[in-house]
């Protein structure tokens, strides 16, 4: 099982950009699918990103499309999600997830199998 750290949120004005990270331990990140996720006060969480283990392909929430950049540094075992342009319907705990992936097909599970603990980003208007 992977271990997820995030960081790198905080408190931010509308219009500014954060950099949040992921730090992958116990296992190389390059087995996996990387999803980052956000849960708003009162509403579910949602997929905001995601990129296949090799970083060839992406995913973004209609939401974030560009605006936010999700990449991935296997070498570091970090991924990272870059956010531009931040709203305050931005503000929420963000989370880093794990999708194991078979490499020679490159599919990976339905549903993440580790999370980080969450980083809370907060856009004030």
């Amino acid at each position: 099982q992977v271990q997820l750290v995030e960081s790198g949120g905080g408190l931010v004005q509308a219009g500014g950009s954060l950099r949040l990270s992921c730090a992958a331990s116990g296992r190389t990140l390059s087995s996996y699918t990387m999803g980052w996720f956000r849960q708003a006060p009162g509403k579910e969480r949602e997929v905001v990103a995601r990129i296949n283990w090799i970083g060839t392909s992406t995913y973004y929430a209609d939401s974030v499309k560009g605006r936010f950049t999700i990449s991935r540094d296997n070498a570091k075992n970090t991924v990272y999600l870059q956010m531009n342009s931040l709203k305050p319907e931005d503000t929420a705990v963000y989370y880093c997830a794990a999708y194991p992936t078979d490499p020679d097909s490159g599919i990976y599970t339905r549903t993440p199998r580790s999370w980080g603990q969450g980083t809370q980003v907060t856009v004030s208007s």
